[in-house]
């Protein structure tokens, strides 16, 4: 595949232009097709471009394009994707697929604008993994929230939904003060360094590339300075204690579909791994105690918190952040195993933890609640349901078989190999998790039916059912063939390592 040829900027229009065609056919039953339709082109895009990289030279960045954005500031539109975040193309393409098919009859009040806001929400999250130059990235970034914030105070299923759609705005605008002073301080350092060596005028010598800037990393004592500005710029979105508060509000307010979204698509623990780290490298290594406080915290904190909850979105909501915490612990283990296991983990949520949030959507819309009082006996009205919250379950603590294992057993091996006590507390937090979930598992879905609610419950439709297997076949596929895609990653962390 001809690397001249725009391809990423085609992944990146294509759902564009199903919002295109959402806003200008006249009113019918289209949105949904539409909207299904350009997402799953968008799916085969991204395959095609997965297929067609070249995995033996996964640490250089492919599929490169540049053109010039605003000249008098060296800022340039400019893409392309390495052995990481070609991988995220595809899991994300097909969680946005999944979500789109989970709201097929569930959307009644203004179906384009939803199908609309998706499109453009697709879009934008593309862009965050495929942007090279550090402006256009901040671009992307800022623009998932236009779409997040009407999809959760209009469409939203709680009565605090608006208030969870001003939360979690506001929290990400603020977290994105520090994300772009952090970027315009590598920008001007770099200008300044070659400023004294060239001599002209700091514009002429800006420059928003990333790989330029890896390749001329900031001074050890302008690195702290961008390495708290990162930290608190991204982790206001993985989110990081006690950064975490939106999360479990959206999880309650907000709709299924965005909350399936949201917690699939860690994009502050990708910035973690993709700037953070490599642009300020000796202060990720002074301050990895900070870094592994707080996955430490998350960790523990999350699993105690999901343990002690009496509704399902608030459990794993709350589950969620304890699973980031482990992927935070390992990056700041600096080594091999927790960077396969990081990136393998994040991809893994792409799958699970959105599938559970689907399989949620499901149930709330038969049943009007999660709580675990209107639960119980579920099982016998729903065998369907039941059998695939189990197997997504077990994904979720890393059973054998399924793709959560290779993952947390690398997580896990790193964070032991690197410091015995953060290792004890992974563990923990591990046995935690498994307790939460088969404790939930067993007192909503098993056992005798408790309500009249749950003895008129129908279970899995068609499409529910095709959306799940695909998922499902998706978590036994890497569980029972990982080196699918760790193979691929190991260039790019090995690169990673040596950039430290």
């Amino acid at each position: 595949m001809s690397s001249a040829f725009p391809w990423l900027s085609i992944l990146l229009l294509t759902p564009i232009l199903g919002l295109i065609l959402i806003s200008i056919l006249p009113r019918g039953p289209h949105p949904r097709a539409i909207a299904l339709a350009a997402s799953l082109l968008t799916l085969l895009f991204s395959l095609i471009l997965a297929l067609n990289f070249d995995a033996s030279r996964a640490e250089v960045f492919q599929f490169s394009e540049s053109y010039p954005w605003i000249s008098g500031l060296n800022v340039y539109y400019q893409l392309g994707v390495d052995g990481v975040s070609v991988l995220f193309l595809p899991f994300t393409s097909l969680l946005f697929a999944a979500v789109i098919a989970s709201s097929w009859n569930s959307i009644h009040k203004m179906p384009r604008i939803y199908y609309a806001l998706l499109l453009l929400l697709q879009s934008a999250t593309l862009g965050v993994f495929c942007a090279l130059d550090t402006l256009l990235f901040f671009l992307f970034w800022e623009l998932t929230l236009i779409p997040i914030y009407f999809l959760i105070s209009l469409w939203g299923t709680g009565p605090l939904r608006r208030y969870a759609a001003i939360q979690y705005t506001m929290l990400m605008l603020a977290g994105g003060v520090p994300l772009l002073f952090g970027l315009l301080w590598a920008a001007f350092n770099y200008a300044q360094a070659q400023l004294a060596t060239q001599g002209g005028t700091i514009f002429e010598h800006l420059s928003f590339d990333y790989v330029t800037l890896l390749a001329n990393p900031l001074p050890v004592e302008a690195q702290a300075l961008l390495f708290f500005l990162l930290l608190i710029g991204f982790g206001v979105k993985t989110p990081l204690f006690p950064l975490h508060t939106w999360l479990p509000t959206l999880a309650m307010e907000g709709p299924a579909a965005v909350a399936a979204l949201i917690t699939g698509l860690k994009l502050g623990a990708y910035g973690l791994l993709r700037f953070l780290v490599p642009l300020a490298p000796e202060a990720a290594q002074q301050y990895h105690w900070l870094l592994a406080a707080l996955g430490i915290i998350g960790v523990l904190y999350g699993a105690v918190a999901a343990l002690s909850q009496t509704n399902l979105r608030r459990m794993l909501a709350y589950a969620s952040i304890s699973h980031v915490g482990l992927i935070v612990l390992a990056i700041a283990s600096f080594n091999l195993h927790g960077f396969q296991g990081a990136v393998l983990q994040l991809l893994n949520f792409t799958v699970v933890a959105s599938g559970l949030f689907l399989l949620t959507g499901f149930l709330h819309q038969r049943l009007g609640s999660t709580d675990f009082v209107a639960l119980g006996g579920v099982a016998q009205r729903m065998p369907l349901f039941t059998a695939l919250f189990f197997l997504f379950a077990l994904a979720s603590i890393g059973i054998p078989g399924t793709n959560g294992f290779p993952a947390e057993f690398l997580l896990l091996l790193s964070v032991l190999h690197s410091h015995t006590g953060a290792g004890i507390a992974a563990l923990l937090g591990v046995v935690l998790s498994a307790a939460y979930t088969l404790s939930f598992y067993r007192r909503a879905l098993l056992g005798p039916i408790k309500n009249d609610g749950v003895a008129s419950l129908i279970d899995l439709r068609r499409r529910e059912l095709l959306i799940m297997m695909v998922l499902a076949f998706c978590i036994l596929l890497v569980g029972l063939y990982p080196a699918l895609l760790l193979d691929i990653i190991q260039p790019v962390g090995t690169a990673w390592l040596q950039g430290l």
